[in-house]
Order: C-alpha cells, then structure tokens, then sequence
C-alpha cells in the first residue's frame, strides 16, 4: 500500500515540529524517499522542509530549496517566504531578508501582515526602532492594518531600550485605534516596568491586568521571579512560586532557569544541580538556556575542560546547541588565552553549520584583539559582512580599540575613517578608545585637538573622556590646563571622581611640588570628597621613587608616623589637625604620609556609610 501525501505531511510535520538530535536530518531523507515512490508532494510538504532547515540555520539550504520548488509544480506561498525571511530576521541578517522580500515581490507574492510583523519583529531586534516605526506605516499604506501583535512588538522593543513611558503610550495608541491589550501586552510592559522603570508601575499593572479579568499566567510570575532573584528577595521568590502554583501555573523552563542562573551567580553549583535534577524529575528537559547557564559557569570557574565535555555531550543527548553555546566557551578560551583552542572550537562551529550571529562573532572578534591578533579580527569582520549580517558599534569599537591597544594608533584611526563612510556613527566610547591610544603612544597634542573637535561639534563626551586627558597633561606636568579641565568637568556635572584626583595627586607629588599637593588633599577633605580611592596612586607607583630630591626635615618622619597611627585608629580629625599643623610650621611631608593620610580619610567615610546604612 503506497502512502499518501496526507501520511508524507504528517510524518516530516513530527519530525520537523517536534525534533531530537537527528530527527531534522532524517526529515530530509524520508522527503527524498517520497518523491522516489511517487507521492505527488506539494506546497506544504516543502514548506515543512523549509522550515527545519530554517530551524538549523541553514538558511542558503532553504532558499536552494525554494528555487526547486517550481520544478516540481509547487509554487511557492506567503507561508514559504515568511518562514524564511523569519529565521533571517531572528538572525539579524537584513540584507538577505530585504533581498528576499524583493524576490517575494518579483514572484507576484503580495507580502502580507505576518511578512511586515516579521520584519517588525527584526528591525526592533536589532534595536532599529525607526525603522520598525517605518515598516507599520508601509504596512498603512498598502492597507494592511497592524494587530495587537505588531503593537507587542514595538511595545518590547521600546522597553528593551529602556524607553517605558513611549512604550506606555505605544499601549494607549493600542486602545485609541481599538485594539485591546492583552496578556503579552502587559506582561512586556511590566517586564520593561521592572528592568528600567519603577517596580511600583510594574506592580500597578499587575493589578490592572487583573481587574481587567486577565489572569496573571506562568510569564507573569517568572518576570516576578526574575526581578525577585535580581533584588535578591528570594523569600519573596518563594513566596512568587507558590502563588503561582496555587493559581494552576506550574513552574517551568524559565523558572527553574531564572534559579538556576542565580544559584550559579551567588556560586551555590551544588543547589543549581539539584534545580537541574528537580526538572528532570518534573519531565522539564535541559534547554539551550540551561546548557548556556551552566557553560558560563564553568567558564567562569576556569573549568574548560569539563565545559567543553558538557558542549560535547548535550548534542549527543539530544539537546539542541547553539551559536551561544559556542560562542560561550569560546569566550571562555579566550579570557584564559587558549586562543588556538577558541579558533578550533569556531572551526568546529562553521563545520557544523551553525550559523554565528552578531554576538557570536563580536565575542570572536573581541578574543582575537585581546590576543593582539586584530588583523585576523579583520578577516572575521569581512566574513561577517559576506554571510549579510549587520555590524554594529561593538563590532567597530573593538576593532579600534584592538588597533590602539597594539600601539597602531594610525590603522584605528583609518579603520575609522573608512567605517563612517559606511555609515558607522562612532560614539563615546569611539571618541575614548582613539583618546587612550593617543595618549599612550604620546601623541598628546593630537589627542587634544581630537577632544576639542569632538565637543566642538557637539557630540557627547564624559568623565572617561576628561579623565584621559587630565591624566596626560598631568604628566607633561601641565596643570594649569588639567585644573582648568577639573572645572570644566565639575560646570559640566560629569565628576570629577577618583581617576580624576588620583591623576591630579600623583601628578603634582611626582614632580615635587608637595605645597601644591598638600592644599589639592585639604581643598578635597573640605568638598567631602575623600570616599574617592586616592591609594590607587600608592598601588601604582611605589612612594619611595617619587620623594623629592631635598633632604626631609627632621621633624618629617615623626609627623607621619603620627598621622599613620591616628588614621589606623580611625582618628580622622586628629590626624588632620597633624596635618595642618606640619604645614603651619612649613613641613615638607614624605609622599608616603600623603598616601597614609588618604587611606585614613577613606577608611573613615566607608565606616560614616556603613554607620548610616546600618541605621
């Protein structure tokens, strides 16, 4: 008895939907075996298959396919291209998804409403809020009207900018045009209340989504959970998980995964084994969030070896392992310098065919420039480019800083003159990265020119900025323009903080004008700035290469071993009276009394703060 086409759908449907460690791959075999007996497929039977090599990220496989498809007198539907153009965008390929959706047109396909909230869906992953903004008003024009679900969407996106209050009125925009919030709404909502906003809103919603009869479900108690475990309540997580027991929900996946993740974090392994037991136990299957808890804490703990075994057996036991799932234990290589075994792993990743993603190869990227090896960064970024994903200002920004950390100021500098006639918008921490190389290779006056266009043309600058600045003028001993810096930063409420005085402290001991430094530390007791870590210059700089030329006066040794001692006892005032009586009589101090004398000031305020937290 042949089977029919109804039998040959539901199979590649089960093994498809419903997929283990082979079963995708054998889907494909049993289409192949279809076709030899003669089963007449259709449409549908292709788009199943499609949509498990969309599944592996195996979008070239896909599209190979769709072009097929017409030869066996299956024409291709929205279903075909949608499915497609959803794993790309999920990917943040755009490039692709735009080609393919010109290709959609060209066939006579008219994109739908499930097409434009998938690419919705990819410019708000990709943070491009505009653009999705964009895309709902060419859905407007072509008459296809947006759902709650494009709402959703745009609602999230906003909320993961930290952007609530326009996502709050996103939601009122929702009922204007008669479009009723429903769970997903506020669930995103309070979520984005939590994360960004006020957790007092967050709970406000709670209670309207209720008197609005819609019941909290098992998303609702887990976003609680979530921000539960982040504040670390966890008699209010116990509390949380009860409710939401008794309300018919069942703890799940992201319950346990939330728990697990903060047992991990507060390094409590044995507790996350047994939460990983207890899912077990429960039916709850290990998934790529679990792996990837359980791979940065191995990683974390410089336990590589079993990290990789754990990559290695998850696959075999029928766990699906992702681009994150390598790019982790990459990362891992990398922080302990394994780069070979890092390069190995991307290798065996690419073998795979497991399609790397943005993060993946920033992590890649980000590895090779830390070893010094950022010429082979720029081999990952063409790559990057030639699969069609999109580099952002992480990609960019630490290629630059790889090429300043290599003293190759020149190559940052036209690596990034090239990427703005790409359209890369370079930001603040551009502007910090060229700064810092600047200064290192001594090219201070050029680094100042960069500071003073980069304000000039109004663009953001901040305490890291003014702090690489100061710090070299302070070295060049030019401190009439780091004060007048100094005050710029205070006009501009961007510090100064402890960077900022250690570079102004340490600049005026090393060149022996102990005067200077000495009415510096009091003008800075006064302002109360003394939580400030000014030891941050005695752990840099060994005090005793620093003292200045002249002989010390007698009574030098005596004063700061007095002032040692008082600040050892937390006698702040009395050993600021020391103080000021040596300068009173014209006492040069020791550089290292200076040090002593801040280390009192700041024993002293963190005991004031712990007094008034305590009470």
């Amino acid at each position: 008895m042949q089977p029919t086409l109804l039998t040959c759908n539901t199979l590649l449907n089960a093994l498809v939907r419903y997929p283990s460690s082979h079963s995708i791959r054998l889907s494909k075999a049993v289409f192949t075996d279809f076709i030899k007996i003669g089963v007449k497929i259709n449409t549908n039977s292709f788009n199943i298959l499609i949509h498990g090599s969309c599944m592996e990220n195996r979008f070239g496989e896909a599209i190979r396919v769709l072009g097929k498809m017409r030869d066996y007198g299956c024409p291709p539907d929205n279903i075909t291209y949608n499915t497609i153009l959803d794993g790309l965008c999920k990917k943040g390929r755009l490039n692709e998804a735009r080609d393919l959706l010109l290709d959609m047109k060209n066939k006579g396909l008219f994109p739908n409403r499930t097409t434009f909230n998938i690419l919705v869906l990819g410019c708000c992953r990709l943070g491009w809020l505009k653009e999705a903004a964009n895309v709902i008003e060419l859905m407007s024009q072509n008459n296809v009207v947006p759902d709650a679900w494009t709402y959703n969407v745009m609602i999230s996106g906003f909320c993961k900018q930290g952007r609530v209050d326009e996502a709050l009125r996103l939601r009122e925009e929702m009922e204007n045009l008669k479009l009723s919030p429903d769970v997903v709404t506020y669930n995103t909502l309070i979520n984005g209340c939590f994360e960004h906003g006020s957790s007092e809103e967050g709970f406000k919603l709670i209670d309207e989504m209720e008197g609005r009869g819609m019941k909290p479900n098992s998303v609702t108690y887990n976003v609680m959970v979530k921000w539960f475990v982040k504040k670390g309540k966890m008699d209010e997580v116990d509390k949380t998980v009860r409710k939401m027991e008794e309300s018919g929900c069942l703890p799940d996946i992201v319950t346990y995964n939330t728990l697990i993740s903060w047992h991990c974090k507060a390094g409590k392994m044995d507790e996350a084994f047994r939460l990983m037991d207890e899912m077990g136990r429960k039916g709850l299957k290990m998934d790529n969030v679990t792996l990837n808890t359980m791979l940065r804490v191995l990683c974390k703990e410089r336990k590589l070896d079993e990290a990789h075994d754990l990559l290695c057996s998850a696959r075999r036991r029928g766990y699906f392992v992702d681009e994150v799932s390598y790019g982790t234990l990459i990362i891992g290589y990398f922080k302990h310098e394994k780069a070979s075994q890092a390069l190995r792993l991307w290798d065996e990743m690419k073998e795979k065919e497991i399609i790397p993603s943005i993060i993946t190869y920033n992590s890649m990227i980000a590895g090779l420039c830390q070893m010094g090896k950022t010429n082979q960064a720029i081999d990952k970024l063409d790559e990057l480019l030639e699969s069609g994903l999109v580099p952002d200002e992480i990609t960019y920004n630490t290629i630059i800083h790889g090429y300043c950390h290599e003293g190759q100021v020149e190559k940052a500098f036209q690596f990034h003159n090239k990427m703005v006639e790409k359209n890369f918008k370079p930001d603040v921490v551009t502007c910090n990265t060229l700064l810092c190389g600047l200064c290192r290779e001594g090219m201070l006056e050029k680094a100042l020119k960069l500071f003073n266009t980069w304000i000039s043309k109004g663009k953001d600058v901040d305490a890291v900025s003014y702090n690489t600045i100061i710090l070299s003028l302070c070295k060049e001993k030019r401190f009439g323009e780091a004060f007048d810096l100094l005050a710029e930063m205070e006009e501009k409420k961007l510090g100064p903080d402890c960077y900022t005085y250690n570079a102004i402290l340490g600049g005026l001991t090393d060149a022996g004008r102990m005067k200077d430094a000495e009415e510096f530390i009091s003008k800075i007791a006064e302002k109360g700035k003394s939580e400030y870590q000014f030891l941050e210059l005695g752990k840099r700089q060994d005090a005793r290469t620093s003292e200045i030329p002249q002989e010390p006066h007698p009574n030098a040794i005596a004063y700061s071993k007095k002032i040692n001692e008082l600040c050892s006892q937390g006698s702040y005032k009395d050993a600021m009276k020391i103080f000021h009586e040596s300068k009173q009589k014209n006492i040069i101090l020791l550089k290292s009394t200076y040090i002593d004398l801040m280390d009192g000031l700041i024993k002293r305020r963190k005991s004031t703060s712990k007094g008034m937290l305590s009470s």
